[in-house]
């Protein structure tokens, strides 16, 4: 293996950054000429597949509503990852300044990704415009990303870098275990995250090199503590985003369907895309394998034992009807 020294305790890597390079030259996509290429949404087809969505738990759903359900969960799936890939990219470019006078692969990798994360964001923003065109007004997604970015990266650079990760890896593991797969699902909405996939698939790699180098400055069991700390605080706050738009969603639905004065049916609603909003943005990474490796690699068991109790009570917000979402990325 080769590796340049940047620290006593934190060697890189080199020919992993330089294999993410050569993908990334190898993969590169073009928002209109490869993925929209002049085309908009057909709301004849689902967006988001039932092992996301968790539409098909609501057995009272006619075949519209699930679509319609799968359609608004799918457009907030898009919001969402152009959200989180704000601080994502903000962050790289400040871990590259390790790298600025020191292993030029490496900044040359991250200057890549953050480059990538850019272009992401400006295509979910046009797929939000395409939403917008077709579906029925009233949609919200009041979720400013310069304020949840704000909050995410006062926290330290080892618990977004885990933040990070955990979300590069379960985008690929979605991707491969229900949407790839799906049927019927809308060619757009389709080929959107394949072509995201093939890109975040090379980031995850680049995540995982960043943190265990972050995690090599920690001098002591209790600056591991207060990154522990922020990571568990990192995840309140998701779920509380979570919880915020699963609440605008859920009214959207039912408004349109005609169910807001349903009570029954419309908590069956709100409980459902709660469940499955917790289920897609945080517990689906805490249990991809990957994910789990990494993160048992840099923690005590005294440290887990304190990330799982905080993750107990949304361990619920696992599918019911189709399998979870646990397939390895690569």
């Amino acid at each position: 293996m080769h590796t340049t020294t940047t620290s006593a305790t934190a060697p890189l890597d080199t020919a992993r950054y330089a294999k993410t390079i050569e993908v990334s030259k190898r993969i590169r996509w073009d928002i209109d000429r490869d993925v929209i290429r002049e085309r908009r949404f057909d709301l004849a087809h689902t967006f988001l597949p039932d092992g996301l969505s968790l539409a098909n738990e609501l057995a009272f759903l006619s075949a519209a509503e699930h679509r319609f359900l799968s359609q608004v969960q799918g457009r907030t799936y898009a919001h969402m990852f152009g959200l989180v890939e704000r601080f994502i990219g903000a962050k790289m470019l400040d871990v590259s300044r390790d790298h600025w006078l020191g292993d030029q692969t490496a900044l040359e990798a991250i200057v890549r990704f953050t480059d990538e994360e850019l272009k992401h964001q400006e295509l979910f923003r046009r797929i939000e415009q395409l939403a917008a065109a077709d579906m029925p007004a009233g949609y919200r997604f009041d979720i400013s990303p310069n304020d949840v970015a704000a909050f995410v990266l006062g926290k330290c650079t080892w618990a977004v870098l885990a933040l990070t990760c955990h979300i590069e890896l379960f985008s690929q593991a979605h991707y491969r275990a229900s949407i790839e797969a799906a049927q019927g699902l809308s060619p757009l909405f389709k080929d959107v995250f394949l072509f995201h996939w093939k890109e975040e698939s090379q980031h995850a790699i680049i995540d995982e090199l960043e943190w265990a180098r972050e995690d090599a400055k920690l001098q002591s069991d209790a600056e591991r503590d207060a990154a522990v700390d922020d990571l568990i605080a990192l995840v309140v706050g998701v779920d509380g985003l979570l919880q915020a738009q699963a609440s605008a969603d859920a009214a959207y639905f039912l408004t349109v369907c005609g169910m807001a004065e349903d009570s029954p049916r419309a908590e069956a609603v709100q409980g459902t895309v709660l469940k499955a909003y917790r289920w897609q943005y945080i517990v689906s990474g805490t249990l991809e394998p990957r994910f789990q490796k990494q993160l048992g690699q840099l923690v005590s068991g005294a440290q887990m034992a304190r990330i799982q109790a905080a993750l107990a009570p949304l361990s619920y917000a696992v599918p019911t009807r189709v399998d979870a979402v646990t397939a390895t990325t690569h």
